[in-house]
């Protein structure tokens, strides 16, 4: 894994200069599987398959307390509007962190994130285009 370049996609992602599917592609290329968001400690940590870790901070200023109940319906909302309507990236930050969402992983290779709340209340959002596997 090459941490310079997981360090920039870092920034990028923070500066709102590169949308979701670009960061995937550059972490994918790197090595990485899965990156860990923790809004409580503000930092993101990216894994490799190998064991490495990389983490980076969440640098921006007057972020809000996690809200103590998830709200589902705001964090969809605050998804659907980075998905579809290009929402910088610290709105999205803001926004989550007022549903509730005390942190999420992306898990590169299997196409999904989850969001868990403080009572661990979950929901799992696949990558555009992804879904899960059909049990027959």
């Amino acid at each position: 894994m090459n941490t310079e370049i997981v360090a920039d996609v870092a920034r990028a992602t923070l500066a709102g200069e590169v949308a979701f599917p670009e960061v995937v592609r550059q972490l994918m290329e790197t090595g990485v599987e899965y990156y860990h968001v923790d809004y409580v400690s503000r930092s993101k940590s990216f894994y490799s398959a190998s064991g490495d870790v990389v983490t980076t901070p969440i640098s921006y200023e007057h972020l809000p307390a996690v809200a103590a109940n998830f709200d589902l319906a705001g964090l969809k909302a605050a998804i659907f509007d980075s998905q579809h309507n290009h929402q910088h990236y610290r709105d999205f930050t803001r926004r989550a962190m007022e549903a509730g969402v005390q942190g999420y992983m992306a898990f590169l290779r299997g196409q999904r994130v989850t969001y868990w709340g403080r009572d661990g209340e979950q929901h799992t959002e696949w990558f555009s285009g992804a879904a899960p596997a059909r049990a027959d």
